[in-house]
């Protein structure tokens, strides 16, 4: 069991951990979770004695074996799979200690050791490792200064699995992973038989891996039972047993202050005004759940084009002359087309989505896009080459050069840049917050498509929650790359396949392919592409794309008007709940109606999600 007690960690004389308390049972499996700079990797250093707590203390079992990522990649000559196996510490010195050793006894006692820790599977088990997290088996025996910097933490990676700690600490392990490595991770960790406390943003790994949430808020902590969704559901409730508590709560101190004001002055009810108010100075105020009114993204709608807007007709693409990533491309995007392209790094993703944003010509064939297009193209390279002394205003002004100052503070409103955080220095946000300010500055035009390559690897659940919401608010055509499972299921409605120097629609489902990369469909026949390039293919798929044009729409309005609906039903909560953040619309109505209001609004919501259910079938049963 790992137990602390009133943890307080202080950095910069700030309390990042303020007396946090948890006792973890043995053998769990814990997702760390919280808002972006809430504490989490303070918490993790404080585990592995990185960091020094200020008050209080972790306890632990004295011999437990601790696994964790440093945070410099490994390099040198040596390759992957020696650097694997050289984690499994006690192998490495025995092998090396038989090497030199005279004494029969004690070489006899090395090879029972040896047996014991079944040394000789382990470079087996080591290669196995690395083959799930993207290394084929070239690629194993290469030197580790000839990889990039994020296939070097994939090393790492590989070698903390290897080493098998009684106490495993990932802090965002899918972070430098492709989707097919985050699935091979999340089947591998299901199964790892001692604790595990786990970083992650990633919805489905939280749910399928661990059975226990600590959730890290306002510097203390809270640990519940179950997966991810089973805590969002247990949260919601604590919520609303919170907001009714705090309404009660704000009734009764309304009363007790009307009692003390009109009977204050009366001899006869003075003493009983006197009471009333020393119970209302001892009342403990009852604070609802924080909400962070900055979340937010909002994507500009573009003008309507008519489909399609690019097509790949037989096209090639590559950075070297005669030397193509992909060849012989035919694809065609539509305006409400919603595209997830799958296929391990290195397949070629990146290079397409380049050529769809006209940032690389065609080597062969042809690319015909709308001449009226504008494409709005995200990549971590913008959010890390954001000038860090400059504000979002600044970044935004420049980019919109000629724009009225409204509307540059406008487009920053839409993504939470408004007041004191619009003139923030950038070198002073959060990752997430920076990668809120880049997908500001692709979006400032109202793009027809957005093309998206890793949006999430900054962004927290809450976050990743709000860009789903946004996409399916968005009416353009939507392009990603992502290792976020959950995040690819709701917004992404067609899947293509890039493998092999090719890019083609795949028939499956995402879970489909989950299994295929899994092994769990192997005899289910086919390889889940559709079969030839025929221009038939490409024309009936274009047909069945456009008769879904309509239900598709229908599914957009819904969720629209549901997007808006619930917009303002916060907004009542707020002001019904947390009156000093109300707005000014509800800030002058009394609770009786506000009350009236949310009910109207629970209604209008009700018959939207209907509609949206409807159209939602009525897709799938064309698809």
């Amino acid at each position: 069991m790992i137990s602390f007690s009133n943890l307080t960690v202080r950095l910069g004389g700030r309390p990042i951990l303020e007396r946090a308390s948890a006792s973890l049972p043995t053998k769990a499996r814990v997702g760390l979770i919280g808002r972006n700079g809430a504490g989490k990797s303070t918490l993790m250093k404080t585990i592995i004695g990185e960091l020094e707590a200020d008050e209080g203390g972790i306890d632990m079992p004295k011999a437990a074996k601790i696994g964790y990522i440093a945070q410099e990649a490994p390099h040198g000559t040596i390759t992957p799979i020696e650097a694997v196996l050289a984690a499994d510490t006690e192998r490495a010195a025995l092998l090396l200690e038989a090497e030199t050793v005279e004494d029969l006894d004690r070489i006899g006692e090395i090879h029972e050791r040896l047996n014991a820790i079944d040394a000789h599977a382990a470079p087996a088990r080591a290669a196995r490792i690395l083959v799930g997290l993207g290394f084929p088996e070239e690629d194993q025996h290469r030197p580790l200064d000839s990889f990039s910097g994020g296939w070097k933490m994939r090393v790492a990676l590989a070698a903390l699995l290897f080493s098998a700690p009684d106490l495993l600490l990932l802090d965002e392990p899918s972070n430098h992973l492709d989707l097919e490595a985050t699935l091979w991770l999340e089947n591998f960790l299901k199964s790892y038989p001692a604790t595990m406390i786990v970083i992650s943003h990633e919805r489905d790994l939280l749910n399928s891996v661990v059975d226990h949430i600590l959730h890290l808020e306002g510097g203390k902590t809270t640990l519940y039972t179950g997966g991810y969704d089973s805590f969002e559901r247990q949260r919601a409730e604590r919520a609303a047993q919170l907001a009714a508590a705090k309404a009660s709560q704000d009734a009764q101190r309304a009363k007790l202050q009307d009692y003390v004001a009109r009977n204050s002055a009366r001899a006869s009810t003075a003493k009983q005004a006197q009471s009333r108010a020393k119970a209302l100075a001892k009342m403990q105020p009852i604070a609802a759940l924080a909400e962070d009114p900055s979340l937010s993204f909002d994507f500009p709608s573009p003008d309507e084009l008519k489909p399609p807007l690019v097509t790949l007709d037989l096209a090639s693409v590559g950075y070297t002359e005669d030397k193509p990533i992909l060849e012989r491309l035919n694809l065609r995007i539509d305006p409400d087309d919603r595209v997830a392209l799958l296929g391990r790094n290195g397949n070629g993703k990146t290079t397409l989505a380049r050529l769809l944003a006209a940032q690389l010509p065609p080597m062969a064939g042809e690319v015909n896009a709308s001449g009226k297009m504008k494409v709005g193209y995200f990549t971590q390279y913008q959010v890390e080459e954001l000038d860090g002394a400059d504000t979002p205003l600044e970044h935004m002004t420049r980019a919109m050069k000629g724009a009225t100052p409204g509307a540059v503070r406008g487009q920053l409103g839409r993504f939470g840049f408004s007041g004191q955080k619009a003139t923030t220095q950038v070198g002073k946000l959060s990752g997430g917050e920076r990668a809120r300010l880049a997908l500001a500055l692709i979006t400032r035009e109202a793009p027809h498509m957005l093309i998206l390559d890793e949006p999430t690897n900054h962004l927290d659940v809450d976050a990743r929650e709000a860009l789903v919401q946004a996409l399916n608010s968005y009416e353009g055509a939507v392009v990603m790359v992502s290792h976020d499972r959950h995040m690819l299921e709701l917004t992404s409605d067609r899947l293509v396949l890039v493998g092999g120097g090719r890019a083609t629609d795949y028939v499956g489902s995402l879970d489909d392919y989950t299994d295929m990369i899994l092994g769990k469909n192997q005899n289910k026949g086919g390889d889940g592409f559709k079969g030839g390039n025929k221009k038939e293919d490409r024309k009936a798929a274009a047909a069945a794309r456009e008769a879904q044009q309509a239900l598709r729409k229908a599914v957009r309005d819904a969720e629209a008007d549901m997007a808006k609906l619930t917009a303002v039903k916060n907004d009542i909560d707020r002001a019904m709940f947390d009156p000093s953040q109300a707005t000014a619309e509800y800030a002058k109505l009394t609770m009786g109606d506000l009350m009236q209001r949310r009910a109207k609004i629970a209604e209008a919501l009700e018959v939207a999600e209907a509609k949206w259910m409807e159209a939602s079938e009525a897709v799938e049963g064309e698809g």
